[in-house]
């Protein structure tokens, strides 16, 4: 229970940061903060990489209940795993996390909002926000606790 509260910090963070860039930005505002890095308001009514943003508007109530679904799983899962298995609460925690941020926007708004622009020269990846970031650092974690978790149970390694 007690990684709950990294979830909660990831929510709070992501739902401050997109208030702040839908107050502030305008519809074709850019604010470079480096060379590789711009805040750009963007309204993404699908999925990752816009996938069904373009759909009649039924993906809004699909993705709030798979976002739901994920979310019961992953609280299932917070609470049943072991104490020793911190590598596995913080991956799930910044997962959780970030599916609440989402599907808070989807619920508010129909749309989640994105802000963070990478780009080199011409090239721009999707624009994605800290929910987003979260999501993909726990999968990433969750990739590496698996592959250390198999490393360390290998035969013969002491």
């Amino acid at each position: 229970m007690k990684w709950f509260w990294l979830a909660g910090v990831v929510l709070i963070l992501d739902q401050g940061s997109k208030w702040i860039a839908d107050s502030l930005l305008g519809p074709h505002d850019a604010i470079p903060l480096l060379p590789f890095l711009a805040l750009r308001k963007a309204y993404n009514q699908g999925a990752a990489f816009s996938f069904l943003s373009d759909a009649s508007g039924w993906q809004r109530w699909f993705f709030v209940g798979l976002a739901l679904l994920v979310i019961g799983v992953l609280v299932a899962w917070l609470r049943r795993l072991p104490k020793g298995q911190w590598r596995m609460a913080l991956a799930l925690a910044l997962i959780l996390g970030g599916a609440a941020g989402n599907v808070v926007d989807r619920l508010l708004y129909g749309h989640v909002i994105d802000f963070i622009d990478l780009y080199y020269g011409v090239w721009h990846w999707p624009t994605f926000n800290i929910a987003d970031s979260a999501i993909t650092l726990g999968a990433v974690l969750l990739l590496l606790d698996a592959f250390m978790g198999r490393r360390e149970e290998a035969p013969g390694r002491q």
